[in-house]
């Protein structure tokens, strides 16, 4: 059954965005000055995530509990005071609501961040059909051939029922937007310093996909080269933000590691030579480049670090891997927003902040843009 494709989010009440709706479409990037808002909505994918892999509530505690990740504004008296998030994958819709505990009623540390509700549901024509139901510690599914069932155990308030319920063969929906959100991957500003995995040898091992703090870097660009036996897209790549140079790819014994061959310099310089600039170019090349993308990708604020000169190469290779992948981006460039507009086709939606509240200029309550179609 294949995955099907990230169409919109919800979210309310997390940070500075109280209630906000929209379609997703293939390449999405977003910008914006600095305080309105941009990662929160990055934020709140990766939280979604965290969702499927059974680590939302620890993650929110992490972050200072519900009150210090909680809308911070008034709330309209019909209004839970409740962090809900939304996804829709196709036809399939799941949505998770997080609170604090009722001190009476419910089993639950004191101020420990709970799950409430989950839900999924399948849109079938004009109706939706309730596939997961769970409110509290119960939880309600409809089988693969249709009866309505009660899942045997209780969930304990820190526990989702997306992560923990695993029968693809009775529950085949439930298991395959686990599947696809756990497959997202998150890009945000790599580690450079002296220490950091990017500078030293990976393991020898097949690596596909880049990992979300490219401490296997040099394992992708070995994958391309030896399993792969094509790399022309990377060396294009750096050819375009280097003129002349090469990255050569070294997988010999137990470790594999790249240098940057430049016109200039007979002797190639080691990752651990590279600047922070550099190699925070050439870990995004890992991640838009790497041997198998995942379906849906975010970056939030890839610009970092950059010299201007990269920021158009860079747009290319966002371009290129949004072919294989869909693409979600955040910045406060308005050069890279531009590169991308000309490269991938991809509008920019300029966000802002009002009265404490992020928004997104053109965005319609049916979660559409002006002037785009879906």
């Amino acid at each position: 059954m294949s995955m099907p494709p990230l169409s919109a989010i919800g979210i309310e009440n997390y940070r500075s965005v109280h209630k906000l709706f929209m379609r997703v479409g293939a390449v999405n990037v977003f910008v914006g000055n600095n305080g309105v808002g941009k990662t929160n909505l990055y934020k709140s994918l990766e939280l979604l995530q965290q969702a499927a892999l059974g680590r939302i509530t620890r993650s929110v505690s992490e972050d200072g509990g519900v009150d210090s990740v909680m809308w911070a504004g008034d709330l309209k008296t019909h209004e839970k005071k409740r962090i809900i998030l939304r996804v829709d994958l196709g036809d399939l819709s799941y949505k998770i609501e997080l609170g604090l505990p009722n001190p009476i009623s419910d089993p639950a540390l004191p101020y420990e961040t709970m799950v409430k509700e989950e839900e999924l549901t399948l849109k079938t024509g004009a109706r939706s059909v309730s596939l997961m139901q769970r409110k509290g510690p119960s939880v309600f599914l409809r089988a693969g051939k249709g009866e309505r069932v009660t899942y045997d155990n209780e969930l304990l308030p820190s526990e989702t029922a997306l992560a923990g319920i695993r029968d693809g063969s009775r529950f085949p929906e439930l298991d395959m937007v686990r599947r696809a959100i756990t497959d997202w991957r998150f890009y945000h500003t790599f580690r450079t310093d002296r220490d950091s995995a990017l500078r030293k040898p990976s393991a020898n091992v097949t690596t596909p996909t880049l990992s979300s703090n490219a401490s296997d870097l040099a394992a992708v660009f070995a994958t391309l080269k030896e399993i792969r036996k094509d790399d022309h897209d990377l060396q294009v790549a750096v050819d375009d933000a280097f003129p002349e140079s090469r990255l050569l790819i070294e997988a010999n014994g137990q470790d594999c590691r790249f240098a940057l061959q430049t016109p200039e310099i007979r002797r190639p310089f080691p990752s651990q030579e590279l600047s922070d600039g550099t190699l925070q170019y050439l870990a995004l090349l890992g991640a838009m480049l790497s041997y198998r993308l995942p379906a849906f990708i975010a970056l939030n604020e890839p610009e970092a670090s950059l010299h201007p000169d990269l920021l158009e190469p860079l747009a290319k290779v966002i371009a290129k891997a949004s072919q294989r992948s869909q693409i979600w981006l955040v910045t406060h460039s308005d050069q890279l927003a531009e590169h991308l507009a000309n490269h991938a086709g991809a509008y920019p939606k300029r966000i802002f902040k009002e009265n404490g509240q992020t928004g997104i200029d053109g965005l319609k309550i049916t979660g559409e843009f002006v002037g785009e179609e879906y």
